[in-house]
């Protein structure tokens, strides 16, 4: 068989997963019950916001139209849809891995976005053949051959090159089919030498366990073979294996060049790790394909059921997330202030919200996130290591010799009438300029940024200063010494954990007031002030106060000596001061939601 096995990739919202429908439609793997919108997301929540986040294969048959018109040779096309956000950037990579060519979608309205030149960037590295594809061209606001001139000023793909289509009316699909066969080469390897395959995803069934998506790149695989994973050495034996049309389709055997899924009998997810490889026990590789590093959180945050009976509900709702996501992670933690719960790490601020919000949406439940936080490299006073993202278990700041915090490379493209406002918000987060770029009226600014300062609001504020015509890519490059201090949130004395955060030593103070100032307006008032303090170690750096209920003691004395009123004043002081001692504020949940969602 002739196979053309390939990728679709793009920034965010440039109408991947439309173009994709309308190449099915075309080939006729939809049939009309099947119809619907973003057919190869699976996800309620893709649909909803519009974009990929899990990528999906499938298996399409092309029939080359003659010169007559009529059938030609015919191929097959495995074509692998991938996410499209920055988070999912490893995932990426590996499905790329697994093609010999990509289209790279350009909005003809929007032009080369961050993450355009990102994936460009990465396909080029893997040795991949580019169709250019600018998209959207039934839109008003549309420029395609401007498009295409910018693709080729930043990526260099020249412009005749490019197909100009429109996912949404199937303008030029037979156009990029045909540009599919003619461009794209197809695969090498030899199905009679030893099995190599490269798995670029998985997911869990319920009957079969884990669900291998491999790309057979040497040799061939069938039923009762049995299999090795090169970054455990476990062995498993091939239970069942097929292709996608999209859903599953079982087979007899998948060789060399082939896209398909092998059930093996795996029951843990984090053994089927993507971008490892599989070969044969009795016919073994001698080398695994390169790149493979497993998939590590990079972003960690607390999750807090708001009914405290809700735990166990949490626990096995996370459980049942963990079988079809390798690269979450979770462990029990308790705060003396939420109480029982867990922390978790995400690859990103999306794979976090996305996480939660289907938390909450199929397993009904109500979250309480504490504040989004990096791993820390801490040298302590005697030389030992420890590496931490929880700030409660930060040393206190004696026994630290220095912290290190991790720095990220990011990539922002915009008009260049925004830049001034741009690079001052970068500058306040610490950034500082690699390079800037322009092409045409953009302008592309490279900085070096601590991750922790975008983790907060920075896309919004992005999107806002530039009207919504900035876009952001990031890659995490090292890790840098800095002058960070943990604040201490502390309420009537005493302190509350879950409010901790690490942050650079000249943001302490602003920081400190605006969570002390906001949690003085949801705290509800008691008999006795109550005061709310910020704290770096022993030392207070901003403070509000509850105001305390008073009963008018005065009402009473209208006339007479004004050492009558100063004897029931003091004896109110002193009542209250009594109380104050004995008394204990329960800071309420709604208290924390306001901290903790708030932008800052």
């Amino acid at each position: 068989m002739k196979f053309r096995n390939f990728s679709i990739i793009a920034h965010v919202d440039h109408g991947k997963s439309t173009l994709a429908d309308r190449i099915l439609e075309s080939l006729g793997a939809m049939g009309e019950r099947d119809k619907r919108d973003q057919t190869l997301d699976t996800l309620e929540l893709e649909r909803e916001r519009g974009i990929t986040i899990k990528s999906t294969p499938v298996r399409l048959n092309y029939t080359r139209p003659d010169s007559s018109g009529h059938g030609g040779e015919e191929y097959v096309f495995n074509l692998i849809d991938t996410p499209g956000h920055v988070d999912f950037g490893y995932e990426v990579s590996r499905s790329l891995a697994a093609c010999e060519g990509v289209l790279l979608l350009v909005d003809a309205s929007q032009g080369v976005e961050a993450q355009t030149i990102v994936n460009a960037y990465l396909a080029i590295d893997s040795g991949l053949e580019i169709i250019p594809v600018i998209n959207k061209i039934d839109l008003p606001a549309a420029d395609p051959e401007g498009a295409a001139q910018e693709m080729e000023d930043v990526v260099g793909i020249p412009a005749e090159h490019a197909i100009f289509a429109s996912g949404k009316t199937g303008v030029g699909v037979p156009e990029i089919l045909e540009a599919i066969v003619e461009r794209i080469p197809a695969p090498s390897g030899d199905p009679e030498g030893p099995l190599k395959a490269l798995i670029f995803d998985s997911v869990y069934d319920a009957y079969q366990g884990v669900l291998l998506f491999v790309r057979v790149l040497e040799g061939r695989v069938s039923p009762k073979d049995k299999i090795n994973l090169f970054s455990n050495g476990k062995n498993f034996d091939v239970e069942r294996l097929g292709t996608f049309s999209p859903g599953l389709v079982v087979g007899k055997s998948l060789e060399a060049g082939e896209v398909g899924w092998i059930a093996a009998g795996i029951r843990d997810i984090v053994d089927a790790q993507v971008g490892d490889t599989i070969t044969r026990t009795d016919f073994p590789t001698s080398e695994p394909f390169p790149g493979f590093k497993p998939a590590q959180p990079v972003v960690f945050s607390g999750l807090y059921p708001t009914d405290t009976e809700d735990y166990r509900k949490l626990r096995e709702a996370l459980e049942r997330l963990k079988l079809n996501d390798a690269a979450f992670s979770f462990e029990p933690e308790t705060s003396e202030a939420l109480g029982f719960g867990f922390r978790c790490g995400f690859l990103g601020l999306l794979h976090a919200e996305i996480v939660q919000e289907r938390l909450e949406r199929e397993f009904d439940l109500d979250l309480i996130a504490t504040a989004p936080a990096v791993i820390y490299r801490i040298t302590l006073t005697n030389g030992e290591a420890l590496v931490t993202q929880n700030p409660a278990q930060f040393p206190t700041r004696d026994r630290i010799e220095l912290i290190e915090e991790p720095y990220i490379k990011m990539s922002v493209m915009l008009p260049e009438e925004h830049v001034g406002s741009v690079m001052q918000l970068l500058q306040e987060r610490r950034g500082s300029m690699v390079t800037m770029n322009y092409i045409g009226r953009r302008v592309e600014l490279i900085y070096q940024v601590p991750f922790a300062e975008i983790l907060y609001d920075f896309h919004d504020r992005l999107k806002s200063i530039s009207r919504g015509y900035a876009s952001m890519d990031y890659e995490i490059i090292d890790y840098r010494e800095g002058d960070l201090q943990k604040v201490d949130i502390y309420v009537n004395n005493e302190i509350v954990d879950a409010l901790a955060v690490i942050v650079h030593e000249s943001k302490a103070y602003g920081l400190g007031r605006k969570v002390v100032d906001k949690m003085a307006e949801v705290i509800p008032r008691q008999m006795w002030a109550v005061p709310v303090q910020a704290a770096i170690g022993g030392k207070i750096i901003a403070r509000a106060t509850v105001k305390a209920y008073r009963k008018d003691v005065l009402a009473k004395c209208y006339g007479g000596d004004i050492s009558r009123k100063k004897k029931l004043l003091n004896k109110q002081k002193k009542g209250k001061a009594r109380m104050k001692q004995i008394g204990t504020v329960e800071v309420p949940q709604e208290a924390f939601l306001a901290v903790l969602s708030t932008e800052d």
